[in-house]
């Protein structure tokens, strides 16, 4: 059992089931309090009490929606404003398995609210807070069909899509003022998330699904390696790193003063090539 006393506590939200109570066992251990976050108050209150017991750490339990506005704001207020808070780890979130032409527009929108609505504003509050204490670590909860939108819905690929980005922005953005950020792309794996939106987790093929222990404690090494994207199930980090090296190769060829020749090889007779642009 660790206790290191400099941890800081860890805010985890979606903390009562799954890949969030899975980060508050380890984060327990690695010697952080907890604050965790969730609406089920039975399965944090059971949760909390066994990490009491097992590791000697604190665990306060918050009650809260995060999909609402009081709620939300209220737990922004606590990443920013408490001094013992060194750690986010923004899990909460929901998934909507039907294809966009047959899903309920209400749950996209419910979706949307607490993926990437919910998500930013503590991500924020947190960076807000960490940067002015020196010190503190958010860690994002994407999903891999942030880099498949093809794959799922793609309303909920586009939510994992803007945790990715708001991620990698943050992270250039808190460069050397003692913040560390890490967006965590989870594959298929072992939880509650499934049933919620409507598929059965057994209908997965096995070889792809990887339990929640696993997943966390691959994320938790990832960080400890200070790697800014953790991709668990990733063979060889080369992939994403070249997937990287090619997406900044791009930079600067999106945006210029005049459209790509192929366009304006297409430009209707009489509209001609822009002033000043090259034949």
């Amino acid at each position: 059992m660790q206790h290191n006393s400099t941890a800081g506590a860890a805010l985890v939200t979606g903390a009562s089931s799954g890949i969030g109570a899975v980060y508050a066992d380890r984060l327990a251990r690695r010697g952080h309090d907890l604050v965790l976050v969730a609406r089920d108050r039975p399965r944090l209150e059971a949760l909390a009490s066994r990490l009491r017991e097992e590791t000697g750490r604190s665990a306060e339990i918050v009650i809260a929606d995060l999909a609402r506005d009081t709620a939300l704001h209220a737990v922004e207020a606590r990443l920013r404003d408490d001094p013992r808070i060194a750690m986010l780890v923004n899990n909460a979130g929901m998934a909507v398995a039907a294809p966009l032409l047959s899903a309920d527009p209400d749950r996209l929108e419910a979706m949307v609210r607490l993926n990437v609505v919910a998500a930013m504003r503590l991500a924020v509050a947190a960076a807000v807070g960490f940067a002015a204490r020196g010190r503190g670590t958010i860690v994002n909860i994407a999903s891999v069909l942030a880099l498949a939108p093809e794959r799922f819905n793609g309303a909920y690929s586009g939510t994992k899509a803007f945790v990715l980005n708001l991620s990698q922005a943050l992270r250039a953005e808190l460069a050397g003022r003692g913040v560390r950020v890490q967006a965590v792309l989870p594959g298929a794996t072992r939880t509650e998330l499934w049933g919620r939106a409507g598929t059965d987790v057994a209908s997965l093929p096995p070889e792809m699904l990887m339990e929640a222990g696993e997943m966390v404690d691959a994320a938790l090494a990832g960080l400890d390696l200070g790697e800014p994207v953790t991709i668990p199930s990733l063979p060889d980090l080369a992939g994403w790193e070249g997937l990287q090296a090619a997406r900044l190769a791009l930079g600067p060829d999106l945006s210029r003063a005049h459209a790509a020749h192929r366009y304006r090889a297409a430009t209707p007779k009489g509209q001609g090539v822009p002033a000043g642009a090259a034949p």
